[in-house]
């Protein structure tokens, strides 16, 4: 069975075809540059190789069209006929509280991921763009929505809720809905098969570093306390993004920069912060690294407050599980600097003792969101 996975970033629109009994990808690629001047198109097929190519792309509507002309193209393609996909899998990043799982999209879904626009204004909106072109230029297949905030549903009240008047909670929705939980699910699931236990067994803790970066502390393959919270903002520091800090830096900055409170929130602390923002060199560890070597001294900081911060949570979710079989490194980062997780094993075994395997796993959420779009579309 063929699955279409799509994520759709605020310029981008990804995609992957994969065959999902097999574990396959067919192609994949990128529609970049969405609503520029010029776009720029990205198409990979395994036995064909890589095309590219500058194309006119105003929304992403034209974008899911260029990707459905690539996969029946005859010379790039690998289909006859659209009709072959069985179903199109979509990232949402926030499902707010109405969705622990993923879900056929009907109006009513649409009208949730609407609502919770506010929340993510930065991702459910092109999601919903993407959604919305699969559904006529994909017509009749099945579309599922696989959203990053259903895996840490699971987490307990007392882990949710802030310090806030509960009011607020209650009348706007105001609590931690943590995010990358279609990658923290996947790897806690690989890293029960390479120990080979049940996962309802484990307790692990599955360390997501990109240019975003997020812990999670996975118990029984359910998620009980995860690092992002309200927005994607809180918690590590990132490549851009602060992560935790005081709030009372904002209305500081507020007044003594002369920014508005969006200004604040949107440029300096999601845009110009974390390693860019210490460093003042890049938000990239391979560069961070690099100068490190040269003796820059910002670099070094950059990389010690972002290494700090996961041996903070760590040991915090240590707590939290009381046993820790695992400690999982996964994504561009914790993927490809092995320095980064010795510098932490080495420094956290006297806490967590022998017992803790220290591991590196790929994360692969396409597989993961296919896996699910699979099994909703053949339950229909």
């Amino acid at each position: 069975m063929l699955i279409l996975v799509i994520n759709c970033g605020s310029s981008s629109a990804k995609y992957e075809l994969l065959n999902v009994e097999k574990e396959t990808v067919l192609c994949g690629g990128i529609v970049e540059r969405i609503g520029e001047e010029q776009a720029f198109f990205r198409h990979e097929v395994n036995e064909k190789g890589e095309f590219r190519e500058n194309v006119s792309c105003p929304n992403h509507h034209r974008a899911i069209e260029i990707i459905r002309d690539a996969l029946v193209d005859p010379e790039k393609g690998v289909l006859k006929d659209v009709s072959e996909v069985c179903g199109v899998g979509h990232r949402v990043v926030h499902g707010g509280e109405e969705f622990n799982a993923s879900t056929v999209i009907d109006d009513n879904v649409i009208k949730s991921i609407e609502k919770f626009s506010e929340l993510a204004p930065l991702h459910n909106p092109p999601s919903l763009e993407g959604i919305r072109g699969c559904m006529k230029i994909f017509k009749g297949v099945p579309q599922v929505a696989v959203f990053d905030t259903a895996f840490h549903q699971t987490m307990p009240e007392h882990a949710y809720c802030y310090g806030i008047p509960y009011e607020y909670y209650e009348k706007y929705g105001i609590r931690r809905y943590g995010f990358h939980g279609t990658s923290h699910r996947y790897v806690a699931g690989k890293t029960a098969e390479l120990l080979e236990r049940p996962l309802e067994e484990l307790n692990i803790i599955t360390v997501h570093l990109g240019n975003g970066c997020s812990i999670t502390a996975v118990s029984g393959g359910k998620s009980i306390e995860t690092s992002m919270g309200f927005t994607p903002l809180e918690g590590l520091l990132m490549g851009t993004r602060s992560g935790d800090l005081d709030p009372a830096v904002v209305s500081f900055l507020m007044e003594k920069e002369g920014m508005s409170a969006d200004e604040v929130t949107t440029d300096v602390l999601n845009k110009k912060s974390g390693l860019l923002g210490v460093s003042g060199i890049s938000n990239d560890m391979r560069d961070i690294l690099k100068a490190i070597g040269e003796g820059d001294e910002r670099a070094k900081l950059a990389y010690e407050i972002f290494a700090y911060r996961i041996k903070k949570y760590i040991g915090a979710y240590a707590a939290v599980l009381g046993k820790v079989d695992a400690v999982v490194f996964t994504a561009g980062i914790g993927e490809n600097v092995p320095k980064l997780k010795d510098d932490i094993k080495n420094q956290l075994r006297p806490l967590l003792g022998s017992g803790t395997e220290f591991l590196t796993i790929s994360t692969n959420e396409e597989l993961l969101i296919a896996k699910d779009t699979y099994r909703i579309v053949q339950r229909r």
